[in-house]
């Protein structure tokens, strides 16, 4: 028997978190992107999400932990998550079970065959993207190298997942995606602003070696198609004043990635 949402903890446990050679674990990436839907919840209850998906699911550390910060108030909440490492799609599916909650798994590249039945349905989607920079040819190999490959800048996978979360985002839908300084996350909201969408930097975390922006994109239906630019520089200094910025990684959960 499944336990009660009210005997779960909010977030997923690492200890309950399943594990392949050939998974990406969670990291400081992962904490980042999950503190940032709790720092979020609120809103996220309000918001009242039926269909949330994960591209790229990994361990299933992410999606169970959004699972389970909706809790009994998100009952009812549909969850998809999709993986291109076969490894993944079954360490997630044991993740899951073993916090007792559920999601449709799939096996495919970003959301490839799924396109045209989940378009405008997604109320809520997270996204810890490969996002290092590394040679081209490192970009969607098999096994773990695919879970941080994201060619030139990072954003070589990043560019694919755009246009597709554009896609199946609904009227109301939100998108949290992680990105590194590298891949020019300002750039990355210009571009999604010309498709209509608001952005926010939820957290900001940085080490001596990166530093990380978990941003929020939502349709924002008031933005105007003959607003003047403006700079990367301007544009990404506007995001980090509705932001606390944090110097330090959360090592709760885990004592190495």
């Amino acid at each position: 028997m499944l336990a009660s949402y009210k005997e779960l903890p909010r977030t997923a446990q690492i200890r309950l978190v399943s594990s392949h050679q050939e998974v990406y674990e969670p990291c400081d990436d992962s904490f980042a992107l999950v503190d940032a839907l709790l720092a979020d919840r609120s809103n996220l209850l309000e918001h009242h999400p039926s269909l949330c998906m994960e591209i790229g699911c990994g361990s299933g550390y992410v999606i169970t932990s959004l699972a389970l910060i909706l809790g009994q108030e998100g009952c009812g909440v549909n969850y998809i998550a999709t993986d291109i490492n076969p490894h993944a799609v079954e360490v997630t599916q044991k993740t899951m079970e073993a916090h007792g909650v559920g999601a449709e798994l799939v096996l495919t590249d970003i959301a490839a065959g799924l396109e045209e039945r989940l378009a405008g349905l997604v109320d809520v989607m997270v996204v810890n993207p490969p996002y290092v920079p590394t040679p081209e040819d490192e970009v969607g190999v098999e096994g773990i190298t695919s879970s941080w490959a994201g060619g030139e800048n990072g954003r070589s996978v990043i560019d694919k997942i755009l246009p597709v979360a554009d896609r199946l985002l609904s009227e109301k839908g939100w998108l949290y995606m992680v990105t590194l300084t590298a891949n020019n996350p300002s750039e990355i909201c210009q571009q999604m602003r010309k498709k209509g969408y608001g952005s926010k930097i939820v957290i900001q975390r940085s080490t001596e070696e990166e530093s990380l922006h978990i941003i929020k994109f939502w349709r924002d239906f008031d933005i105007g198609k003959d607003e003047p630019n403006q700079s990367a520089s301007g544009f990404i200094g506007s995001l980090l004043t509705h932001i606390p910025l944090f110097s330090f990684w959360r090592r709760t959960n885990s004592d190495k990635c």
